[in-house]
């Protein structure tokens, strides 16, 4: 039987390994606070209408470059978890190329047993937040 996991790029699958490991979801949680102190701040500049994310009910920043033919993301947000979904997004995404971005699919998530934690507004906030990174990636493919 294989899982969605089987299909993710290598840090991705790394960081749900991780999150795996964990099954009280305080520990989940911790986790992915953990990644939001680890995330680098998004400069003023960055925070434009186009790398905004919306449908979140925090304020969402999404940038991205692509270098060498791989993309780079650098993200931000208000909320301290949704800043570590992003930040758990960004270091699975990051040095990848735009097509191997556009096959990540968001059912990742429950492999992690975040998605059981999640506010319905902070799951569909992660998906908006991964269909922009997608889109990114989209508009350097």
């Amino acid at each position: 039987m294989s899982s969605s996991i089987d299909y993710l790029p290598g840090n991705l699958a790394e960081i749900v390994q991780k999150f795996k490991r964990h099954s009280d979801p305080k520990r989940r949680y911790e986790q992915l606070l953990w990644y939001a102190k680890q995330l680098e701040g998004l400069s003023q500049e960055d925070k434009t209408p186009e790398n905004k994310v919306h449908g979140c009910t925090s304020q969402v920043f999404i940038a991205a470059d692509i270098q060498d033919g791989l993309v780079y993301y650098r993200g931000d947000s208000d909320a301290q978890l949704v800043k570590g979904l992003v930040a758990l997004l960004i270091k699975g995404l990051n040095g990848l190329t735009p097509e191997q971005i556009l096959k990540v699919t968001p059912d990742f998530i429950e492999e992690t047993g975040l998605k059981v934690s999640l506010t319905p507004s902070r799951a569909n906030g992660f998906y908006n937040i991964l269909q922009m990174m997608k889109k990114k990636a989209l508009q350097f493919s």
